[in-house]
């Protein structure tokens, strides 16, 4: 079996192929995938998951087992995840790697191609919601397919995110600018929420007509980032039709309220990417894509890693 550290799959990654091999495996493997719902298991001070993947056609077969701490001492350790890739035929591991760095990246991934099928061509303002791991990832990805002329980045701590926003714009050559939960809602054509708040980041009255959210933080029935207002709004595109009834409270919450109904959501992201759904309808529409995180992600980018 070969072990990969964090370094070794920083190395083996590259952003912009994994976009693109996310959206050929949303599109051509989807089918043929078995994605059992994620197992949750409540911890004294987190949630464990399981989250195994099988390629019935590419006969790949891999799993991810991740811990998110509640309370962790240092912000960038909540979440802890390894990754194995299976023999199909006797299960041994293959290969073990950390994979921390790979489900910033496949995140980030994911929201680009959703980006890329729902955004407006002409966005230029990127809002980014959060300092941590994901907003790092989500800024570093996202612009990859679209031409961002200004980044705006708002997190709880008005000093921090000032910190963060010259770090990564030193980083990554982009202006970014510090700013507040309204001016970043209210005036980004593209928004991706990664946070970790169990409650709505806006008032949903503030994103512009033909906006697009990227939703990626929350997966657990009871916390969101948007209010129902915002869900009421948009035409909301899920990862997986499965995942999101389970888990997006996002939606869960509205729906329970009587707001929206299931039929709200219009496409997952395998009727979005293969055409058999649209998305955005005209340059007006609100468009949001809510992600709880799908296994086939993993398996795509751990599969990026799998030596001949």
């Amino acid at each position: 079996m070969v072990e990969l550290s964090e370094d070794d799959v920083r190395r083996g990654l590259d952003p912009a192929r994994l976009i693109s091999a996310i959206e050929v495996a949303f599109r051509d493997r989807y089918s043929a995938v078995v994605i059992p719902t994620r197992t949750h298991i409540n911890m004294a001070d987190g949630v464990f998951l399981i989250m195994p993947c099988y390629d019935l056609v590419g006969h790949a077969l891999g799993m991810k087992l991740v811990v998110v701490q509640a309370n962790p001492v240092r912000a960038e350790d909540r979440i802890q995840a390894t990754y194995l890739v299976l023999d199909p035929e006797t299960g041994r591991p293959r290969l073990l790697l950390s994979a921390k760095y790979l489900t910033d990246l496949r995140t980030a991934a994911t929201s680009a191609v959703a980006t890329k099928f729902l955004a407006r061509e002409d966005a230029r303002v990127l809002g980014v919601f959060g300092t941590g791991r994901q907003a790092r990832a989500h800024l570093e990805v996202v612009p990859l397919v679209r031409r961002f002329e200004q980044v705006l980045v708002c997190g709880k701590d008005s000093g921090q995110t000032r910190e963060f926003a010259k770090e990564i714009s030193a980083k990554l050559r982009l202006a970014i600018d510090a700013t507040d939960a309204r001016t970043c809602a209210a005036e980004a054509d593209v928004i991706c929420a990664c946070t970790t708040s169990p409650t709505p980041l806006f008032d949903g009255k503030l994103p512009r007509p033909g906006a697009h959210l990227n939703l990626v933080g929350t997966f657990q029935p009871h916390a969101r980032e948007v209010d129902s207002a915002t869900i009421q709004r948009a035409r909301v595109v899920v990862d997986t039709y499965d995942g999101a009834l389970a888990e997006a409270g996002d939606l869960l919450i509205p729906m329970r309220d009587g707001l929206i109904g299931r039929d709200h959501i219009v496409s997952d992201l395998h009727e979005l990417v293969s055409g058999n759904k649209a998305g955005r309808t005209s340059p007006t529409d609100i468009t949001l894509f809510k992600s709880v995180g799908c296994a086939l992600e993993d398996l795509v980018a751990a599969e990026m890693l799998v030596g001949p």
